[in-house]
């Protein structure tokens, strides 16, 4: 597979652009990119591949799926059910790049995996960024890569056009913050993850009193030039609004997986549909 340097590519060559038109379309739009996750295989391989489409036709900006793992440490009782009972149906990372080809096919919506590095390496990073970028992925998050360690995957990651998203909770020091955005800056495309809170992922009633705050210490080093993503415990249009009211981006996830459990598969796309139409600002 040819590889271009992300500074002489055509735009086509770039996956990760497609994240950062997608945070610009919003913007010039007047809102917050709204950002649903999904597991890949859940509740099945193929109703899954129809879950991500419905969201990317019914307002998604970006779409985050998950890579289920045996040992997912920063995720929350909801989501661990739901990439338990993927592995438990033969999940893998190979299924998960079968599941994002078909939805590449059918949608243009910016595609990002969120998984554990294990997996990653024992696939192979050549191998896994290869795989991402020839089946349609733009970035890679992976909760547990810390950015000290990060260089060998962002630098395979980068050779095909991906780039690697950081996560930053309110416990980071100045210095972590500092480094994450020098990484992110490096790559040209991208965003910065924004823990909301300290802790697991899990739809919640109320958003942390700190978050402004928060996002506004992370403001001060990246200048508004790099996109701001919020995530973790996010579950209301009115999250949404607060949120996309002082960041570039909202991520919904537990919600969403809550809202398929409470659904006979037949009513889950109609359910999908109708939960992010509801979210989005469009």
């Amino acid at each position: 597979m040819q590889t271009t340097d992300k500074n002489t590519s055509t735009e086509s060559s770039i996956p990760a652009e497609k994240i950062t038109r997608a945070f610009t379309q919003a913007k010039a739009e007047g809102r917050g990119a709204l950002m649903p996750y999904l597991m890949c295989g859940y509740p099945s391989a193929e109703q899954s591949v129809e879950l991500i489409v419905a969201a990317a036709e019914s307002g998604a900006d970006i779409i985050e799926l998950g890579m289920p793992f045996s040992d997912p440490l920063a995720d929350g009782a909801t989501v661990q059910h739901a990439g338990h009972v993927a592995l438990q149906r033969g999940m893998s990372i190979k299924g998960c790049m079968k599941i994002v080809q078909q939805v590449s096919a059918r949608t243009s919506v910016a595609l990002v995996l969120m998984g554990y590095y294990n997996p990653v390496m024992a696939y192979g990073l050549e191998r896994f960024c290869a795989d991402a970028r020839a089946n349609g992925v733009s970035g890679l998050i992976i909760p547990d890569l810390p950015p000290e360690e990060a260089e060998p995957l962002q630098q395979v990651a980068l050779r095909n056009g991906l780039t690697l998203i950081f996560l930053i909770p309110p416990t980071t020091t100045d210095e972590r913050i500092q480094r994450v955005v020098e990484l992110t800056q490096n790559e040209g495309n991208g965003f910065i993850y924004c823990v909301s809170l300290s802790g697991v992922t899990g739809a919640r009633d109320q958003l942390p009193a700190h978050l402004y705050s928060f996002i506004k210490r992370i403001l001060g080093y990246t200048k508004g030039k790099i996109p701001l993503a919020v995530g973790f415990g996010l579950s209301t249009p009115a999250h949404i609004a607060e949120v996309t009211s002082y960041a570039d981006g909202a991520v919904v996830g537990s919600a969403l997986i809550n809202l398929i459990d409470k659904h006979a598969p037949e009513e889950q796309v109609t359910a999908i549909r109708q939960y992010i139409q509801s979210l989005a600002q469009k």
